[in-house]
């Protein structure tokens, strides 16, 4: 059986490792148009920001670990065309230049994401820079050194952590988002407002609500325009999201509306013999029910470890996810799973939802931390659909609890009363995830 891998990054690295687990005999192929792979662009703001003990252990994965497991690497190798109907792969060398055709029985899609670029006026400019890919992280990496003033424009994770980690080395630093808070989309409004706090207590300017307009290249810096200020400094980075990378074969496929290709829960395509995983795919996401794009490396490494599973015959469905993430910003933990009420109240779905701050551990201990946490939940059937929590604590397990609860359709009667463990060094004898639980009760009840 021959296997062809087009990208190589998250879902094709545990693509090609779990093929040839399950069929050491097979003929894997892997293209893939860096000259790396698996690296770990989470850890970017933290690499940037001295944070990171060796950048080789952002990377998990190698082409000569691959290749030892039996695969045929084509690294720094473009596919420029599919033809799906005679499975046959067109392909670049883009070192030599060499094309070639390769021939395939099953096809994996792993291509991955590329960062959205909006068409602003001067957005091209040497500047304006993106934070995505290994190359880019070693330019952050290279000029941290010598700016004194950056401008990151999105403030979702990734661009929440890299504006942090710029204030943390003491550059002059501006957020600026479109949406009215940070992490927008990820939290809801009570949550980033503890989080502005701390960037505006940390020196960070920030520009919520504004849409950038245009960039203007000096000798010197870049002076970013929005709809409502101007801002000036060494660097701006486009941090605003990320798009499949499916543009040039999406239209042979189902896809959601952004081209990601809609898989099933054993990850084939809506094409035989095609898989897809990864950021270039959809995800089934368990609050709502439906296919959704979250381009996530967890759903990456998971989607490409079913991708070898289920390569022959459908024997592992895809469990779906809750998009639980994580992020500590200036020593503060905010660790969510599953719907905000924002997010429900925008595609329509009728949620309640409740807030409660309580300490983790006893007021009679030498020191103890509030944690503020909100839940969400179906009003019908009482069913946990998402949650969230922020402290100087570190609650980022607690996410994980509440992502399995909603996987399993925990409901808030339930995790009111789970047998959580007491020990004054770790918790109260009401566990404040309980408490937050036993509040949801308390208002469904009312």
């Amino acid at each position: 059986m021959k296997v062809s891998i087009v990208g190589c990054t998250h879902a094709g690295t545990f693509s090609a490792m779990n093929i040839l687990k399950e069929h050491p005999d097979w003929e894997v192929s892997v293209f893939e148009r860096n000259d790396n792979l698996s690296f770990l662009s989470c850890g970017i703001a933290l690499w940037v920001s001295d944070r990171v003990s060796d950048p080789n252990k952002m990377f998990y994965a190698s082409p000569e670990a691959l290749t030892e497991l039996g695969a045929h690497m084509h690294m720094q190798h473009d596919v420029t065309n599919i033809d799906f109907d005679n499975k046959k792969l067109a392909v670049k060398n883009l070192v030599s230049g060499e094309t070639f055709e390769q021939d395939y029985d099953k096809l994996v899609i792993t291509t991955g994401s590329a960062p959205v670029i909006p068409p602003i006026p001067g957005i091209d400019s040497s500047r304006v820079m993106l934070c995505k890919n290994w190359t880019n992280a070693n330019e952050l990496k290279e000029n941290a050194k010598d700016i004194k003033s950056a401008i990151v424009i999105g403030a979702g994770y990734i661009g929440a952590e890299l504006a942090e980690g710029y204030a943390t080395l003491g550059k002059e630093t501006t957020l600026i988002d479109a949406l009215p808070h940070v992490l927008g989309k990820n939290l809801d409004p009570n949550m980033s407002a503890v989080a502005e706090k701390d960037y505006i207590d940390n020196g960070v300017k920030l520009g919520m609500g504004e849409k950038v307009q245009s960039f203007e290249e000096t000798d010197h810096s870049v002076i970013v325009k929005t709809d409502k200020n101007t801002y000036e400094a060494d660097i701006a980075v486009m941090c605003v999201g990320f798009r499949p990378n499916t543009k040039m074969f999406a239209d042979e496929f189902e896809t959601l509306p952004n081209g990601a290709l809609i898989v099933d829960k054993y990850m084939h395509t809506s094409k035989e013999d095609v898989f897809s995983a990864g950021d270039a795919a959809s995800v089934h996401y368990n609050p709502t029910g439906d296919n959704q794009y979250i381009p996530l490396a967890t759903n990456s490494v998971r989607q490409g470890i079913l991708v070898g599973k289920n390569i022959e015959k459908d024997t592992a469905p895809y469990m779906g996810t809750q998009a639980s993430s994580a992020v500590e910003l200036f020593g503060r933990t905010y660790a969510a799973s599953g719907l905000t009420k924002e997010h429900a109240e925008v595609l329509g779905k009728k949620v309640d939802s409740v807030s409660l701050e309580d300490n983790y551990r006893p007021e009679f201990m030498l020191t103890t931390t509030p944690v503020l946490m909100n839940l969400v939940w179906d009003p019908e059937t009482r069913e946990i659909l998402g949650g969230a929590l922020t402290s100087m604590y570190d609650v980022s397990q607690s996410a994980n609890l509440l992502s399995l609860a909603i996987q399993k359709k925990v409901t808030i009667d339930e995790l009111s009363m789970v047998d959580f463990l007491f020990q004054p060094n770790f918790d109260k004898p009401v566990n404040y995830v309980s408490a937050l639980a036993g509040a949801a009760v308390e208002k469904a009840d009312k």
